[in-house]
């Protein structure tokens, strides 16, 4: 019987926790648009192929934050299943599992907490001055993108109809309805720099309450207009929201380094009452007269560029701009963008910006139906391409880019290039914004300026065909393509082999020379249940070697060297355990000579195993070949107790 909705969610929620070390090991969550966000506190004990492989993971990005892609509509879900679990809430800190000594001799406390520092110090050097500004501005805004974008939506529906009503197509009995969805796009957008100081309050460490009150101050609500505050650098008199989202931002995090100073210099009898009140004169003052003029002219300086940028290079800059935003997708720069998308809308009504980027999306479409027609026997790869492309069209990328392009190298170029070309032709056409941010692709038609929604879709067009054409002829990685790959000659496998082939593309060998036993004889319950696929296990000769198992790439190796991962010519994930918990060993009596990514030839020496010091620190050698991912392949074993040599076939394969 198939799982329910409500299953899934919490079978992915709890699988990705097996996956990451336990609830323990999780220090925050946050989720965005397609992505549970987890700060980690012990990278060692992630194990990343298993949280690729959970069904309902699209795809896993490690950062400063590792980011599990589940997909928009599952991802809130997911998050919220599992922070209720933790018994947090979202962007909370998860409770700080100590280490539990109990049973442990003092050397084993001792490599325990050098361990916990040891983790510490990683994610310490993770957190580099720009990452970390990059992740406070995104946790600042992610909270607020389904605001703007329901608020952006409305806005739509309200410029439609007012120009219907000046046109006469709709009765102006309809005014009334206008004006009050007005009330509701503008209880966004006329109050943002409150919801933008809470949020920078939570993210900096103040007091979400003081921030909102410093993002109101950026407003100057109830000064005289008759009777104005001047600027003291110029004289001129100021303007509510003069210094902008950044002024606000800058203010609010100036105002948590003061609240914290205080909190430790004032009594804690009067702390509740004094430091408030401090914080706000200071930080108030300060934002008003020195904050609100810089980050004014700061703002405006940068919006006045930016334009002046669109409108003097027209195509050359959309191309510019579209080729280049995939890669800052990658690199997770795409966040500082947000602002600035905001400030331009707050003070010229749309941003022309976000339009011209969306081609990214619209090339990776393009990229992925190119290789969905050229790769269609490749069958791992066209179901990856039929879950992430509908939802990319809709603008949500990062399926594509990290499933499908990404890893494949030369599509994610050319998909660049697609995004390039759509990005030249709304530059090139010139005057398209959006109203609100949000997701791209189709779904940001409806925020687009009234009048230009024609100009973004054709765009969106020509970001699809540039995608398509340059991947179709130069963008398809000749292993990406099933058939193309050079066959087995059978002849040469057949001396002192026993064999049944099937297909030779397929073929998938002995990983060392051994004794051949039943599946069922191994002494871990997981592995003898084939719990993560068809499983051939081997109890290897003392002075057996590594040999690699298929022709294909090694993607992964645990950080222990008990265990390697390959995907071959057909797509299979073939993962070679050696030994039954010997990843107690943390690498010991393991010499491995391949690193990820190398390619590698079936009956290749990977490396040696001193198979005699494992059997004497009493663990079981034995070890196991697994195709992770067997559920795509129809998997027929070669014999069931064969004594294995050199390349002797184990499983024929071949694409159900």
């Amino acid at each position: 019987m198939s799982e329910t909705s409500e299953e899934k969610i919490k079978r992915i929620a709890r699988e990705i926790y097996g996956a990451v070390g336990g609830i323990e090991n999780v220090e925050k969550l946050i989720h965005c648009m397609t992505r549970v966000r987890m700060t980690i506190r012990n990278d060692d004990k992630v194990d990343i192929e298993k949280l690729k492989n959970i069904n309902g993971v699209l795809g896993v990005v490690e950062e400063d934050t590792l980011q599990v892609i589940v997909g928009p509509g599952t991802v809130n879900k997911v998050a919220d299943e599992m922070v209720k679990e933790a018994g947090v809430k979202l962007g909370e800190p998860f409770p700080n599992i100590e280490i539990d000594t109990t049973g442990m001799t003092d050397k084993e406390i001792v490599e325990a907490k050098a361990a916990k520092v040891k983790a510490a110090q990683k994610a310490k050097q993770k957190q580099t001055p720009i990452k970390r500004i990059l992740k406070s501005i995104s946790n600042i805004f992610i909270p607020l993108i389904p605001a703007f974008v329901g608020a952006g939506l409305i806005g739509g529906v309200v410029a439609v109809m007012s120009n219907l009503i000046v046109a006469g197509d709709i009765s102006k009995s309809y005014t009334d309805f206008v004006a009050i969805l007005k009330f509701i796009q503008n209880g966004v957008f006329s109050y943002l720099a409150i919801y933008v100081g809470i949020n920078a309050a939570t993210e900096f460490g103040a007091t979400a309450g003081l921030g909102g009150v410093i993002g109101a101050v950026t407003l100057l609500p109830g000064m005289d207009i008759n009777a104005p505050l001047h600027n003291i650098f110029n004289g001129q008199p100021m303007s509510a929201g003069q210094g902008g989202i950044i002024g606000v931002i800058f203010a609010v995090w100036l105002l948590s380094l003061i609240e914290k100073k205080l909190h430790k210099l004032v009594p804690d009898a009067i702390d509740i009452i004094v430091t408030p009140a401090l914080s706000l004169l200071i930080i108030g003052v300060f934002t008003i007269f020195i904050i609100m003029p810089i980050a004014g002219v700061i703002s405006s300086s940068l919006v006045g560029a930016i334009n002046w940028i669109l409108n003097v290079g027209g195509a050359f800059s959309g191309f510019v701009l579209g080729a280049l935003f995939l890669p800052m997708v990658m690199f997770g720069l795409h966040q500082i963008l947000t602002p600035i998308h905001i400030e331009m809308i707050n003070k010229t009504g749309s941003t022309p910006l976000l339009p011209i980027l969306a081609m990214a999306g619209a090339g990776q479409v393009g990229a992925a139906i190119a290789l969905w027609l050229r790769c269609r026997k490749n069958k791992q790869l066209t179901n990856m391409i039929k879950g992430a492309l509908p939802v990319g069209i809709l603008g949500i990328g990062e399926p594509l880019i990290y499933g499908v392009t990404l890893p494949l190298g030369r599509p994610f170029i050319t998909a660049c290039i697609g995004g390039g070309i759509g990005g030249a032709v709304v530059g090139g056409l010139g005057h398209v914004g959006a109203i609100a941010i949000g997701p791209s692709g189709l779904a940001l038609v409806p925020l687009i300026t009234n009048g230009h929604m024609t100009s973004y879709v054709l765009g969106l067009l020509a970001g699809y065909v540039g995608g398509f054409v340059a991947t179709y002829f130069f963008g398809i990685p000749k292993d990406a393509i099933l058939g193309e790959t050079t066959t087995v000659e059978t002849d040469a496998l057949s001396q002192n082999r026993n064999k049944k082939v099937i297909d030779p593309n397929a073929t998938i060998t002995a990983p060392v020379i051994g004794k051949k036993v039943a599946i069922d004889t191994v002494s871990d319950p997981m592995m003898a249940q084939e719990v993560m696929g068809k499983t051939v296990a081997i109890i290897p000769d003392i002075n057996s070697k590594i040999y690699a198992p298929v022709d294909g790439k090694v993607t992964m190796i645990a950080d222990t060297k008990h265990a390697i991962g390959f995907m071959d010519k057909i797509g299979e994930e073939v993962l070679v355990h050696m030994g039954v918990d010997t990843v107690k060993l943390n690498g010991k009596y393991f010499n491995l000579n391949i690193q990820v990514g190398d390619t590698v030839k079936q009956g290749d020496v990977l490396g040696t195993v001193d198979w005699q010091k494992i059997i004497d620190a009493g663990l079981d050698p034995v070890t196991m070949t697994i195709v992770t991912n067997t559920s795509d392949f129809k998997i027929d074993e070669i014999e069931p107790n064969i004594q294995t040599k050199d390349n002797t076939i184990l499983m024929d394969s071949r694409i159900k």
